[in-house]
């Protein structure tokens, strides 16, 4: 085509015909439509505004597939990804066919939203939205029984037991790992194991009455567990030689006190609303997956002191949770369920069978003799080998009592030292953006809604009195919404809070049992090792599954979590080796030689209780994933739906419909006893 003045005009690229003019943007029609409230992006949903805030094209959503399960496989799909255009395009109909981009001298294209350069034509789409197994439903409609859902006496005895089995690793594991740091006997793990159960059970209780309301269980926290290490080897318990556990755990209670009143000014004052803000899967995602990151050091050194119990564990749970999973009997998917039950019986079974049999003996070794005086090198490193392979190392079962009642302050009065309080109450904001991320994944599969602002502020709180109670009867850790419970929700399809306090319950009543104690804490050390290989690596699988409400092929999210997840590595790792003389005897074993950076960390000021914060707090992973992440998810430019906003709840909107209230509001009139507390942070009371 030519102009009158004979100058040619470049023809217009592609065989598109002109854009239509601007289209009045439709009202969204639900609320689902206009949050967002899908499984896999929660920004808004409308795409015409999606788009122009993210700087990508919008596409045609995929057409609504009937309820499936996530577990369940593909089911059949048709061969094309797209739907079929519609025979006649309306002008205020939201299906219409797709447009095509406009021509490339109008395109503006940003950098971050992993566009094309200018010039190039649009590709296909693929079908990218279609995974192996993520042909769930917008809404994840798959659980049997929701929030207010009542299934009867029997089937809330049955899936209660079964929730709290499937999580059983999160639950009991941390205390056998910190009582041997700390210099603790067999009977005080046992004694730390039914206090932890009781704590479990009583905090659960109290996040389903008072908290968000929401079907989780509340336990002892992975966030916690790598900061009390720090403190366990703090130089001042360098040399302790009697009562040493007691005295840790003493300042342990002091300082997760603190913490835990620090997370209930943060919730109940309403600062936790406005912390929101900067809270988006982008900054979740990186922080809870450095969690399970953070103690590599620990696994496979624990695993190799007998290789062949620990690499079995390890094989067996696996093969449970991965190669069987979709196995069912009479129903259920047992396997899958009880993955870390099942394997550990059948490893703690086979290592009974090479003790009882004689494979696994002494061999002429006296084991009474200390490792330090053994004058025979090869009887030091049997023995130790045996202890590690040996299910009858442990006198606890035969020594402790049938009836153990825990109760506050067994182990002494708390000491409060204002540094390791100060460690810990930053540790108690990482606990609640990992709290954060199980709520709203939480409410999307059982809820009506995702919780307002204020009733996440209210939960948070009410953790915080969780975290306090830990202090007060001595668990060693603080608590939260322990980050398994999505994974359980989805695989177990229990989502009624009736059920989680069922089992709360059952958890009380068995902590008063002192024998169960002192069956967990007989489980031998490399056995423990192997799972904690697989609840850490789990852990940080179902950290970056937070990521599936961004923008997957987002540039700019790539490089944020990945810049976020390598420096949580590399400047821990700095810290930690600082000073540190790899030929130097050291009484604390290798895997916990991380955890003593206080005594040589690279910060020194005039104070030492500012060097002990500072070099504590940047040794640890997810302090450093987490203030990277942060930083740059809220300053980088980025749309809403790139980023994956999280949408909560109007506080006026949920008000004024009976079902969010249900859900949400406080029961017995509690709400009565907050008037104190901010409006906002309220729900219909």
């Amino acid at each position: 085509m030519s102009s009158s003045g004979g100058v040619a005009r470049r023809g217009r690229p592609g065989p598109w015909p002109p854009a239509p003019p601007p289209q009045p943007q439709a009202q969204p029609l639900s609320w689902a439509k206009r949050t967002g409230f899908q499984s896999r992006v929660s920004g808004e949903s409308v795409a015409i505004a999606s788009a122009s805030n993210s700087g990508q094209v919008s596409l045609p959503r995929p057409a609504e597939a009937p309820s499936s399960d996530l577990e369940s496989g593909p089911q059949a799909r048709p061969n094309s990804a797209l739907p079929p255009p519609p025979a006649a395009a309306t002008v205020g109909n939201a299906e219409q066919k797709p447009q095509p981009p406009p021509p490339p001298a109008r395109t503006r294209r940003r950098d971050s939203d992993g566009g094309r350069p200018n010039g190039q034509p649009a590709p296909a789409p693929l079908p990218q939205l279609l995974e192996e197994e993520d042909d769930a439903p917008e809404r994840p409609a798959h659980v049997k029984y929701e929030l207010r859902d009542s299934p009867g006496v029997f089937p809330i005895a049955v899936y209660g037991f079964q929730h709290y089995i499937s999580m059983l690793g999160s639950i009991i594991l941390i205390p056998l790992v910190m009582v041997p740091a700390m210099g603790g006997s067999p009977d005080d793990m046992a004694a730390v194991v039914s206090t932890v159960l009781l704590v479990s059970g009583m905090t659960t209780l109290l996040h389903t009455f008072c908290g968000t309301r929401l079907p989780l269980v509340q336990g002892p926290s992975f966030v916690y567990l790598a900061p009390a290490l720090a403190i366990i080897n703090s130089p001042e318990f360098f040399g302790l030689n009697n009562n040493n556990f007691k005295h840790i755990m003493k300042h342990l209670q002091g300082a997760i006190i603190i913490g835990g009143a620090f997370q209930v000014l943060l919730g109940y004052t309403g600062l936790m609303s406005l912390f929101l803000r900067l809270i988006n899967p982008v900054v979740v995602s990186p922080t809870v997956a450095a969690v399970g990151l953070s103690f590599f050091s620990y696994g496979f050194s624990k695993v190799g002191s007998c290789i062949e119990m620990g690499i079995l564990q390890l094989l067996m749970v696996v093969l449970f949770a991965l190669y069987l999973r979709k196995i069912k009997l009479f129903g259920y998917r047992v396997f899958l369920i009880y993955a870390v039950p099942l394997a550990l019986g059948i490893t703690w079974a086979v290592a009974f069978v090479l003790t009882a049999t004689g494979v696994y003996s002494y061999k002429g070794c006296d084991a009474n003799i200390p490792h330090s005086n053994n004058v025979s090198a090869y009887c030091r490193k049997h023995v130790l080998r045996m202890r590690s392979c040996r299910v009858d190392t442990s006198h606890a079962l035969r020594s402790s009592p049938w009836l153990r009642f825990p109760y506050p302050l067994q182990w002494g009065t708390p000491i409060f030292s204002w540094k390791m309080g100060l460690v810990m109450c930053f540790v108690s904001i990482i606990a609640s953006v990992d709290s954060v991320g199980s709520y709203h994944a939480s409410s999307l599969f059982v809820a009506t809604r995702p919780p307002t602002a204020g009733v996440v502020s209210r939960g948070i709180g009410v953790e915080g009195v969780s975290t306090i109670l830990a202090g007060v009867w001595g668990t060693g850790v603080g608590s939260a919404t322990i980050t398994e419970n999505v994974h359980t929700i989805a695989v177990t399809k229990m989502g009624s809070r009736r059920a989680v306090g069922f089992g709360a319950i059952v958890l009380i009543l068995l902590s008063f049992v002192g024998k169960v104690g002192a069956f967990i804490a007989s489980i031998p050390d490399v056995l423990v090792a192997a799972l904690l290989c697989f609840m850490w690596a789990m852990l940080c699988a179902l950290g970056l599954s937070n990521l599936r409400y961004s923008a997957k092929g987002s540039s700019r999210n790539s490089i944020v979590v990945g810049l976020a997840l390598f420096l949580s590595l590399s400047v821990p790792s700095y810290f930690q080796q600082y000073g540190l003389h790899p030929s130097a005897n050291s009484s604390v074993p290798t895997y916990f030689q991380p955890y003593i950076v206080a005594s040589h960390g690279p910060i020194h000021t005039g104070s030492s209780g500012v060097n002990y914060i500072l070099n504590t707090l940047l040794s640890l992973n997810m302090v450093i994933a987490f203030l990277v992440a942060l930083v740059l998810d809220n300053t980088v430019p980025g749309g809403r739906q790139e980023r994956g906003l999280y949408v909560w709840s109007d506080a006026e909107a949920a008000r004024r419909e009976s079902a969010v209230m249900k859900d949400y509001e406080l029961p017995f009139k509690i709400g009565q006893a907050f008037k104190w507390v901010k409006s906002y942070i309220q729900l219909g009371n």
